[in-house]
């Protein structure tokens, strides 16, 4: 009976071993497909630095709107966004490393005074990937992206060039570098395709955005005697400016025809979410290349690739010159011909591009010089 019952107990301890032992098994099997699922649902996190608030209807504003199409489009992206960061290199930096802090693995900044801070807190962080928007310098880990807007800028000035009765444009102009110099170029040869005899007048704010000062220069461009007003700016306050005295604008970045419907012709816009679904995509497949492939660019799209186009035009702008610009588009987007295509001269009436012959990227990229038809000074 003794025999027996060791016998019962010791049966009895295997079964509660193996019993024990398959419970373990079981608990790691479900650890493990919990922390899988984990890794599944964890977000890929990308930050945006703004130069101005989401809401200025214009340039933030359209890096705002291609943000959210890219977490649209990208079920497996989280993004944030800080705004109204200065373009002092202490707010940039402190901004750009808090972002990475916050566990983002790709981050845009998006104003042309972020590149050295960019390149600067890039160093630090090598596992993190940049992309700055209108800069020009690159790294392993940062790329410098923008859009050909002149194309835009052009199209844009045979609306205004065909617009204006008195042959004076003002142009409201942010900062004397070459992005904006290049657009106020690329708008004046447009307008001077269809009105040979108009002029472009700059006045300088040496600010991106601040309304009030952006619609003060507006003022005086208009009371020198202009009746169309362009702008690099990221408020409408120049085209709000325009409509209070019954005159024309052409505004920029986002439809500012929204915000003054009774003067804005078109709008140059932007349209970079699908850039920005198509770098992430890359970037998380491993395939992403920051190398400058035009002039010191990794992107420059147009408007082939839909990066840039104009907003749709105000009921004041004719038909004739709707199809005038179709025409003008669609040999830009076949590749026939480009904007910066010669004859065209300088200020000083010396001829500074041949005829038939193209400028190169670098050439665009780097200009620091205004064509004949434009008053105003580069510095």
């Amino acid at each position: 009976m003794k025999n027996f019952n060791s016998k019962i107990l010791l049966a009895f301890v295997v079964l509660l071993m193996v019993a024990l032992l398959t419970a373990g098994c079981g608990g790691s099997k479900e650890e493990d497909k919990t922390d899988g699922q984990s890794s599944e649902q964890e977000k890929l996190k990308v930050g945006f630095v703004y130069i101005g608030p989401v809401d200025d209807n214009g340039w933030t504003t359209a890096h705002d709107n291609a943000r959210k199409y890219l977490e649209e489009k990208l079920d497996y992206v989280e993004t944030s966004y800080v705004e109204n960061v200065p373009e002092n290199p202490a707010d940039a930096e402190r901004v750009i490393t808090q972002l990475v802090n916050e566990g983002n693995k790709i981050i845009f900044t998006t104003s042309f005074g972020y590149m050295d801070p960019t390149i600067k807190v890039a160093e630090k962080f090598p596992d993190v990937t940049f992309l700055h928007c209108s800069g020009y310098k690159t790294a392993p880990n940062v790329a410098a992206y923008f859009g050909r807007m002149y194309q835009a800028r052009y199209l844009s000035g045979i609306a205004a060039g065909k617009a204006t009765k008195d042959n004076l444009i003002g142009y409201v102009a942010a900062f004397p570098i070459p992005e904006v110099i290049r657009g106020i170029n690329a708008f004046t040869l447009g307008v001077q395709k269809v009105n040979p005899d108009a002029k472009v007048k700059v006045v300088w704010t040496h600010t991106w955005i601040d309304a009030a000062t952006e619609k003060d220069a507006a003022v005086a461009l208009l009371d020198s005697g202009a009746d169309v007003i362009a702008q690099h700016q990221d408020s409408p306050g120049p085209q709000q400016a325009a409509e209070a005295v019954g005159k024309f604008g052409v505004g920029y970045n986002s439809d500012m025809g929204k915000m003054a419907p009774k003067a804005v012709l078109t709008s140059p816009v932007w349209n970079l979410g699908p850039y920005y679904v198509e770098a992430v995509q890359a970037i998380k497949d491993g395939t992403f290349d920051t190398t400058p492939k035009y002039g010191s660019l990794t992107y420059w799209g147009g408007l082939a690739d839909g990066t840039i186009g104009l907003a749709p035009f105000g009921p004041m702008v004719t038909e004739e010159t709707k199809q005038l610009i179709e025409q003008e588009k669609q040999r830009i987007v076949s590749g026939e011909w480009d904007v910066f295509t010669g004859p065209f001269k300088d200020q000083q009436g010396e001829v500074k591009v041949p005829d038939g012959q193209k400028m190169t990227d670098d050439e665009i990229l780097n200009m620091d010089w205004f064509v004949q038809g434009v008053e105003g000074s580069t510095k």
